[in-house]
């Protein structure tokens, strides 16, 4: 039976749904829609940019299609597939390279890359204080120097608050609320099969780590990167992810404003779902 609490056997087995996950509804396409926002900001106009844990491809196809080279690197053969033939379809070969990779370990020379992504959570799913540390001295050294790197993980508060609203009832993905292991996860932030197991609870995804906004920062600064701008991609949207593609557009429209309006502030970044930062390489 595959170990899907394994990062690389998740994504092996979640597929195509990774491809779809940023458009399947209002709340994932916030993700999407906040992330190319600080991306067309904070971009430079040309150049090689790393894709890292890019997974079926999503901001590599959007970059090839704005005129960057993109190299993507994935731990997931499965998810590297998927990227490929969406490279293929969108005749972008020559400009996307799609290889296997992992983020503590990157294959490349140091200052290769004019820009650097880690979005979605690569970093969340290196359990380990330590071999985080190392992946982000990996993402600066092979960035060059003032080159940009966004990186987004989970958020802590966002995962507390999906758990305590599932509580009692099923989850929206109609398994039972993993309620059991909260005091754990508010201690370490980490949520593994291992702790799952513990309280016998079927894990809902792979071992992963969810961050707060000042735990980030330190993180990215630690390992040498300066940290411009923290910003939150679901935001407000965080507290009800579950229910917007029942409201009218009036509404959603709303709830995407004030999305945005409140994108910087602190409090609301360390309530989101995903939190990006945008650092450079000083």
């Amino acid at each position: 039976m595959t170990d899907t609490t394994d990062p690389e056997a998740f994504y092996d087995e979640y597929g195509e749904r990774e491809w779809d996950r940023l458009e399947r509804d209002f709340f994932h396409r916030l993700e999407w829609e906040g992330t190319v926002e600080y991306l067309d900001r904070y971009l430079p106009e040309s150049g090689h940019v790393l894709d890292v844990g890019g997974a079926a491809g999503r901001y590599t196809v959007w970059l090839a299609e704005q005129g960057y080279d993109v190299t993507l690197v994935d731990l997931s053969a499965e998810q590297l597939d998927i990227a490929r033939e969406q490279v293929g379809e969108r005749d972008l070969g020559d400009r996307v390279t799609v290889e296997k990779g992992d983020v503590r370990d990157l294959a490349f020379d140091a200052d290769e890359f004019d820009a650097t992504l880690c979005l979605g959570g690569p970093v969340s799913h290196v359990v380990d204080e330590a071999e985080r540390e190392t992946a982000v001295a990996e993402l600066r050294r092979v960035t060059r120097t003032g080159g940009p790197v966004f990186v987004s993980v989970m958020g802590l508060l966002s995962a507390v608050v999906n758990t305590v609203d599932h509580t009692g009832r099923e989850r929206f993905d109609g398994s039972a609320a993993d309620y059991p292991i909260l005091s754990q996860l508010v201690d370490t932030g980490d949520y593994t099969g291992e702790l799952c197991a513990e309280h016998g609870v079927e894990p809902v995804m792979a071992d992963c780590h969810f961050f707060r906004a000042d735990e980030l920062e330190s993180l990215l600064e630690s390992g040498g990167l300066a940290v411009e701008t923290l910003a939150a991609l679901e935001g407000v949207a965080s507290t009800r992810r579950d229910e917007f593609d029942g409201l009218g557009d009036d509404r959603r429209r709303v709830v995407r404003e004030v999305n945005d309006a409140l994108r910087e502030d602190r409090s609301v970044v360390d309530l989101s779902s995903h939190m990006l930062a945008v650092a450079r390489v000083p």
